[in-house]
């Protein structure tokens, strides 16, 4: 039973990340000297995500719109690094997080909605 709804949940999320595909989302155009500092300011920040997450979908559409060069981090995986390093320094395995680095500080944003908050507030 325990397989059985991990296999439809996927399965689900597969066709929502295609439907995802499917609509364009359109992207913040910025010159490029403004887009070469977004990227700079960016470089520190990643996304701990499941490919067919509805609220990971929505966080991903969310980097597409604002044009922002974040790197993508597969925590589905049991045993993985990421999803690892995650549970090791969050205590728990909740995504989308986004993972944000300044320094030796380091910042995990949990929440679709605060981190689309995040995004548009510094980069929107």
């Amino acid at each position: 039973m325990k397989f059985l709804l991990k296999v439809l949940r996927n399965g689900l999320g597969a066709i929502i990340a295609f439907i995802s595909w499917l609509i364009p989302t359109s992207k913040i155009k910025r010159a490029s000297i403004q887009q070469k500092k977004v990227d700079e300011q960016t470089v520190n920040i990643e996304l701990y995500q499941f490919f067919g997450c509805p609220f990971c979908i929505k966080t991903r559409r969310t980097i597409r719109r604002l044009n922002l060069n974040i790197v993508t981090r597969n925590a589905q995986t049991i045993g993985s690094e990421f999803r690892d390093e995650m549970q090791r320094e969050t205590g728990k395995i909740q995504v989308p997080c986004l993972k944000i680095t300044n320094d030796d500080e380091v910042q995990w944003m949990f929440e679709s909605s605060d981190i689309g908050t995040y995004l548009n507030k510094h980069f929107g």
